[in-house]
């Protein structure tokens, strides 16, 4: 396990968002943890895809892994819980929400239009 993959604490919170089955027939899935990681890892380096190490599987299996996880809505539901725990564990600073409706229009000149034209 590398060193920023999920531990076992993080895993045991995680766990129960997946099913202990594969929804589908057909071959082994790989193991949910470690697409996970793949996953996160993905996201934390912002790395292409096809970059992933491979120590997370192929990249196509985690990136279709993340795929169903958006589409289906459960990553939605599982950030959701996740933010309802450190709520309630009271790790939210809610004063460092923020809503900012500022607008500013730019000029033209800033588009790349023309300035004002001086008579010679």
């Amino acid at each position: 396990m590398h060193s920023r993959d999920l531990s076992d604490a993080e895993w045991a919170i995680l766990a129960p968002f997946f099913p202990a089955t594969p929804p589908r027939r057909g071959g082994q899935w790989r193991d949910h943890r470690t697409t996970l990681s793949g996953v996160f890892h993905r996201l934390r380096t912002g790395c292409p895809w096809r970059d992933l190490p491979g120590r997370y599987g192929p990249w196509q299996t985690v990136y279709e892994r993340f795929a169903d996880l958006r589409r289906s809505g459960r990553l939605a539901d599982i950030l959701s819980a996740l933010q309802l725990r450190l709520n309630a564990a009271g790790r939210i600073d809610h004063s460092l929400y923020l809503v900012d409706g500022t607008s500013v229009q730019a000029s033209r000149s800033a588009a790349g239009a023309g300035g004002k034209t001086h008579p010679r």
